[in-house]
């Protein structure tokens, strides 16, 4: 087989619906909303105390001599949130492979975006709590949720050009993979070396897997397990086993489609014929198990993968995520600390230095001649979209979880995540739907 029908392929194996990811990303934003409204109205409510136990609820598992106990609260953020960054993984490897950033051509504007996007906000943290013991905050602001960016699109309608959404979503995996670093380098604790040199042994070992042509589920899956387990233990934060895992799952099939069509066929056609005998029905029943066999061996185990988590990680685990730790209780005094240093650091963070670090970077990059705005996109929508990149919900909860060991710096992150990202979503809203509708309407 010569690489390019391999790439071939591999192309029509792992490439999925833009469409699709779009709707479902939209719909998961909405949900989020919704149980993000639901936990700020339970934690505020005079059942306060019921939320505080629902956090607090044991969960425990015990398997063989393995006894682990954890809060429901701790389970969700170290366990649970693993399947999301496999999610995440798997659609920054889809996307690497043949997708957005499958090309230098095609990646290099959302990268460069990306990259500044996350610098501007951490620098604007870092101008209000340089040297203070709230500086390690500085990573809560420079990720963006990409289900409540592309949400806010979708509610845009047709008048959005197509182009502007794959640069969103381009720049949202990037951003994505980036942020994984910065939790994997700057909020790790004291490192066991033992257990992170087996934790490198068991990639290595899935690696392995996928280059033997190893496509069962079981295999990763155990294995997967086993990496959290050990991860846990090491000192590196337990999801970072999602993505190590996701980037050892194969993205090709064991069979082509062709194949799989002309092979299909037979046994469609054996299976449809009258039986007159007890072995003419044995040889049917097996041609069914044949066909079943195939339709798993046709698809990716990247795409069954995701295709299956991709609906529990959307419906499931993240508003799950949303309900546990969005629920801040807002007194006046809280009020009144929105002008606090970190407060205000993380809120223009995602407001301010979002839109600065992503519109300046694209405007310079496009005057140098280095990238050009994606087809039918004005600069005027660019910016519209640098200002939705400040959406920062579930990546900048999930930091502010890891930066911040006070209390009241903890639940001011939140307000604060809370408020930039609003201000963020409004007026990207309000820019996108003036600008479109001025190219739209006739001269």
């Amino acid at each position: 087989m010569t690489p390019a029908t391999r790439f071939q392929r591999l192309t029509t194996a792992v490439q999925s619906s833009f469409a699709e990811f779009v709707q479902r990303t939209t719909s998961t934003g909405i949900t989020i909303l919704l149980i993000t409204a639901v936990a700020l109205v339970w934690t505020n409510s005079p059942w306060h105390a019921s939320y505080e136990a629902f956090l607090h609820q044991p969960v425990k598992f015990v398997l063989g001599p393995l006894n682990l106990s954890f809060s429901l609260a701790h389970f969700v953020n170290d366990g649970l949130m693993v399947l999301f960054f496999l999610v995440v993984g798997l659609e920054i490897k889809r996307e690497m492979l043949v997708g957005e950033l499958s090309s230098r051509q095609k990646a290099l504007l959302p990268m460069i975006a990306a990259v500044f996007g996350m610098v501007g906000p951490a620098v604007t943290y870092l101008l209000f709590n340089g040297g203070t013991d709230a500086a390690r905050g500085w990573g809560v602001p420079v990720a963006t949720d990409i289900a409540f960016a592309l949400g806010v699109l979708a509610l845009l309608g047709d008048r959005i050009p197509s182009g502007l959404r794959v640069f969103l979503a381009a720049l949202a995996i990037v951003d994505d993979l980036l942020a994984v670093v910065v939790i994997a380098v700057f909020y790790t604790a004291a490192l066991n070396i033992p257990m992170l040199l087996l934790a490198v042994a068991i990639v290595i070992i899935l690696y392995g897997g996928n280059r033997l042509g190893i496509h069962s589920l079981w295999f990763y899956g155990v294995l997967g397990f086993v990496l959290w387990l050990v991860v846990l233990a090491s000192g590196v934060h337990a999801t970072i086993a999602g993505v190590a895992l996701a980037m050892c799952i194969p993205a090709h099939s064991r069979i082509d489609r062709i194949s799989f069509f002309t092979r299909s066929r037979d046994l469609i056609e054996q299976i449809s014929k009258r039986t007159e005998t007890d072995e003419d029905e044995g040889k049917q029943l097996d041609a069914v198990h044949a066909l079943e066999e195939m339709c798993e061996h046709v698809q990716t185990p990247l795409y069954r993968i995701e295709h299956g988590l991709g609906t529990i990680v959307s419906f499931g685990i993240m508003p799950l995520f949303a309900l546990v730790n969005a629920g801040v209780v807002i007194t006046p005094a809280m009020i009144d600390g929105l002008t606090s240093p970190v407060a205000l650091g993380i809120a223009l963070g995602l407001f301010l230095g979002k839109q600065i670090g992503i519109t300046g970077s694209v405007w310079l990059s496009v005057r140098l001649g280095l990238t050009r705005l994606p087809s039918g996109v004005t600069m005027t929508q660019m910016y519209g979209v640098s200002l939705l990149c400040g959406i920062g919900f579930t990546m900048a909860l999930f930091v502010a979880n890891l930066a911040f060991l006070k209390p009241e710096h903890l639940d001011m992150a939140k307000l604060s995540v809370l408020v930039g990202s609003a201000l963020s979503a409004v007026l990207g809203a309000i820019v996108l739907r003036r600008s479109s509708a001025t190219l739209s309407t006739p001269q």
